[in-house]
């Protein structure tokens, strides 16, 4: 089972890529995560809203593996704990599939491609920078990792 972290915007601040790729760098060959940059739509007078976010749902839908469970990040969603995300981690490696954890661009996804997720994650009540979002989630994913091993690095 490989995690695919896709998430639109392709230039963040020197610190977001060197959180991310901190936490990335942990993940055990067993469970690898890697990064899909998405370019954002440049949005111009001419460019509607939701012409934006089709194409960018279209580039997010093209960097998902055939199979894969789509966990879609959306204020909608369902707030998980790290226990809760390390049980959901248990479930995907136990069923073999890929698993692509989707972040959408600032005007957010199309109710149509948000309908297409097994599961909406809502990771907080807060509003979230994207860039902060992405290290977040690579910590996450390898806390979460780490207490479904036993590994020291999560404590309660």
């Amino acid at each position: 089972m490989k995690i695919h972290l896709i998430s639109v915007g392709t230039r963040l601040p020197d610190w977001a890529n060197a959180g991310t790729a901190e936490y990335l760098k942990r993940m055990p060959p067993a469970c690898p995560v890697q990064l899909h940059e998405v370019p954002a739509v440049q949005r111009g007078k001419t460019i509607a809203t939701e012409r934006a976010k089709s194409e960018e749902c279209a580039r997010i839908e093209a960097q998902i593996p055939k199979g894969a469970w789509k966990i879609i990040c959306d204020e909608r969603g369902k707030s998980w704990s790290t226990a809760q995300l390390s049980a959901q981690m248990a479930d995907w490696m136990q069923s073999g599939r890929d698993v692509a954890v989707v972040v959408g661009g600032a005007d957010g996804l199309t109710d149509d491609f948000r309908q297409t997720a097994d599961r909406l994650w809502r990771l907080s009540d807060l509003i979230l920078p994207h860039p902060l979002v992405r290290v977040l989630l690579a910590e996450q994913l390898y806390r979460a990792w780490s207490l479904l091993n036993g590994h020291p690095y999560h404590r309660e």
